[in-house]
């Protein structure tokens, strides 16, 4: 065996031949085609299928048009309410020491554990008409459940975890030596906050929102029940792809979900583009080299 061979195998990090890489490389390659890319392309294929009038159309159509409004609206309060409980989630979870700490880390993991169905039964049993509360908020005429409040509540729900899921490993890292330098030298709270502990996980809460806004927007199962999927008022666009395609309307209901999957996909690049940020980043503050300490 040659010189060259051990190298070439330390550098690729294993001793199985080039055979079995290209094996496995194949097969993973395959398994994405045959169940990703070509999934994708037949829902791009059927929408456009009678013509990009029709495509149009479907998506001018006015119930399409309020799923799709319903469902940025929705996007749009749940992403931010989760951005600010999941910050201060991390943020007590990572620099903070207290009695039930284990408690509230097992909560934020509990919509990765609880059926978003079952999720959606909770608050129908919550504030639905013959619920804990419904009667109260019927006398003060209050809709909750199959109402737009409702649709936010199950959807925050389900992706709280997202945003606190990605921020608490970082900031655990990081550790709190940074924090408390910026206290000792008269910094408040905020002030620590904002040029401290911000700059360094800013990329990874780019990621956990992203994370969240695409789990906001397909969310089908608790919506699905608290919506009571009414046409035009409380039906985002997963569910208005499902009333489509029991009624036949194939290639309207393929045009909504190929909007779907166009933000997919641009939630897709986004995702990649901060990743590859948050690698360099990464990579360029270890090469930095260290601060001499000022006497």
């Amino acid at each position: 065996m040659s010189h060259a061979q051990p190298i070439r195998t330390a550098r690729a990090g294993t001793t199985e031949p080039a055979w079995v890489r290209y094996t496995l490389i194949g097969i993973a390659l395959g398994f994405i085609f045959l169940f990703l890319v070509l999934p994708l392309a037949a829902v791009f294929t059927e929408a456009l299928r009678k013509g990009a009038d029709a495509f149009v159309d479907a998506l001018r159509e006015p119930d399409a048009w309020s799923a799709i409004r319903l469902t940025l609206l929705v996007a749009a309060i749940a992403v931010p309410l989760n951005l600010v409980f999941g910050v201060a989630a991390a943020w007590a979870i990572a620099k903070y020491e207290f009695r039930g700490k284990a408690f509230l880390t097992t909560l934020v993991d509990l919509p990765f554990s609880v059926s978003p169905v079952v999720a959606g039964l909770i608050y129908v049993l919550l504030f639905g008409a013959h619920g804990w509360f419904g009667p109260w908020l019927q006398e003060h005429n209050i809709k909750i459940i199959f109402a737009v409040p409702g649709i936010v509540l199950a959807t925050v729900f389900v992706t709280f975890p997202f945003i606190a899921r990605e921020l608490i490993p970082l900031m655990q890292a990081q550790g709190t030596e940074e924090e408390q330098a910026a206290q000792v030298l008269g910094a408040t709270g905020w002030q620590t906050f904002w040029h401290v502990t911000l700059p360094n996980i800013k990329w990874g809460l780019v990621y956990g929102v992203i994370l969240c806004n695409a789990r906001a927007m397909g969310e089908f199962g608790a919506v699905s029940v608290v919506s009571g999927h009414i046409r035009g008022q409380t039906n985002t666009m997963p569910l208005h792809v499902e009333i489509l395609y029991n009624e036949y309307q194939s290639v309207a209901a393929f045009a909504v979900a190929s909007l779907l999957a166009l933000l997919a996909l641009v939630t897709l690049l986004i995702k990649s583009f901060v990743e590859w940020k948050f690698e360099r980043n990464q990579i360029a503050t270890a090469q930095l080299p260290p601060e001499r300490p000022t006497v």
